[in-house]
């Protein structure tokens, strides 16, 4: 596809959900893909499916909560390919839960996951794209990140942040770069696992009875990687044609 052939993308959280659906394609139509995530095994076996496809991937242990494993992707990207086009920070965690069941050590991983992680991304792969004088970083928030509801507060809080932190880096980086923040609607992945507190649990069951596949927005970080360089798909909202949310 136009302008995505022989890119080079990180994608973090790779191993599972729309991370893979997105290293897949983007390999799929010429894009070098290289996949950081905790699980080493599910990034192999997703590396070895590129593979056999004919496709190029690379893949390194990572978590976006220790700054110095984005460091070390983006470093790593930088010597097997001699560059970074796109860095996509798509690691994320929801353990959703009321307020008042003070659930602080969860928020503080939301908080680090989801927010620092994703600045820890952007401190790593900045500084190369400035000096290339070219690049894209595409933010994955989240419907989360324009409305909030009960369960979810410091996960939303967390969402609204990266859609901030996104517009203000599109603001401050001029022509040389691109910045997407893209924010799925419901959305097969394995987020909800991650729910201890069984409300919140059960009420994301209802919730998620409506939802599209990976797939659906690995094909908007596509287009939004397609567009020609002068052209930046600032913001994409994703979502079930049936949601009501």
């Amino acid at each position: 596809m136009l302008n995505v052939e022989n890119k080079v993308v990180i994608i973090t959280g790779a191993s599972s959900g729309i991370g893979a659906a997105t290293a897949k394609l983007l390999a799929k139509n010429g894009a070098s893909v290289v996949l950081g995530a905790r699980r080493v095994d599910r990034l192999e076996a997703i590396a070895k499916e590129i593979h056999n496809a004919g496709g190029i991937a690379e893949y390194q242990t990572l978590d976006v909560t220790q700054r110095d494993q984005l460091k070390a992707i983006v470093q790593f990207a930088q010597h097997k390919f001699g560059r970074v086009d796109v860095l996509i920070n798509n690691a994320g965690v929801m353990p959703l839960s009321a307020l008042d069941q003070l659930k602080v050590d969860e928020w503080d991983r939301m908080i680090d996951v989801n927010i620092k992680g994703v600045l820890y991304g952007i401190a790593a792969a900045l500084p190369l794209m400035k000096a290339q004088k070219t690049g894209q970083i595409i933010n994955l928030s989240s419907i989360g990140g324009h409305a909030v509801s009960p369960t979810a507060a410091v996960y939303c809080a967390t969402k609204f942040a990266v859609g901030a932190i996104s517009e203000g880096l599109r603001q401050e980086v001029g022509s040389d770069m691109r910045v997407t923040v893209i924010s799925p609607g419901v959305t097969e992945s394995e987020l909800a696992d991650s729910i201890s507190d069984e409300t919140a649990r059960e009420g994301m069951r209802e919730f998620r009875r409506l939802c599209i596949p990976a797939e659906a927005i690995a094909r908007s970080i596509l287009f939004a990687i397609a567009q020609p360089d002068d052209v930046d798909v600032s913001e994409m909202i994703v979502r079930p044609t049936a949601s009501p949310y």
